[in-house]
């Protein structure tokens, strides 16, 4: 399984490097910039599963940070801030931030809001008939797949290996799993259906745009990601 990556964005290197290591202990994949500019890029491009953004930054302050970052992207982002003002707060919370942490904290209530934040996270995906990874669109409830608005037209299993990707982005899933999933537990066909139907998917969308979605993780099976 691939886990959640993290994006600390902070000019305070001792502290950064610490909540790194803290993070990367946890399991997650983590990488970090110590200033505004440079940390918009990175989040921009990374596809980040959450943000930990410090207010206080050269360049290009933690508040414009979010603030540029909402125009484009819904990435969870926690605030630190050496400020304990209530405006400061709401501030960030009416931008868009989705925690707000005071300087110093305590390591584990800030691995505790993460984990918090991601549960959050995922209930609102499982809520949501809409899954959008890029400009790749899956609709649930009205059974549809977009590109860029562009129709793509699947086969009912086509549209269910799909959804079960998608749901999974960044997990490598066995074909074991998938024939489980997707052709249910009474399939008693070979493995070689699953990469029959990737074959089709990847014709239909990541051939057709030029774009990789989903990629084959050698000995182990598939995943969907999207960088």
């Amino acid at each position: 399984m691939i886990n959640e990556k993290i994006l600390i964005i902070e000019d305070e290197l001792k502290i950064a490097r610490f909540v790194q290591l803290e993070l990367e202990h946890e399991g997650y994949v983590v990488d970090q910039a110590q200033d505004g500019r440079i940390g918009l890029d990175k989040a921009l491009k990374g596809n980040f599963d959450l943000i930990i953004l410090d207010v206080m930054l050269p360049s290009l302050n933690g508040m414009e940070v979010l603030r540029r970052l909402r125009q484009s992207s819904e990435v969870p982002v926690i605030m630190l801030t050496a400020k304990d003002e209530v405006m400061d707060k709401v501030m960030g919370l009416d931008i868009g931030a989705d925690d707000y942490m005071t300087k110093p904290f305590a390591i584990e209530e800030l691995l505790a809001r993460i984990r918090v934040t991601f549960k959050r996270k995922r209930i609102s995906i499982s809520n949501s008939s809409l899954i959008e990874i890029g400009k790749l669109n899956l609709d649930m409830d009205k059974y549809t797949v977009t590109y860029d608005n562009e129709s793509i037209d699947l086969t009912k299993k086509e549209f269910d290996l799909l959804k079960y990707l998608m749901i999974n982005r960044d997990i490598v899933l066995s074909r074991e799993s998938i024939l489980e999933k997707v052709w249910e537990y009474d399939y008693a066909g070979d493995t070689n259906v699953v990469d029959v139907y990737i074959r089709y998917l990847r014709s239909k969308i990541d051939d057709k745009y030029n774009e990789k979605f989903i990629h084959t993780v050698r000995g182990v099976g598939y995943q969907l990601k999207h960088e």
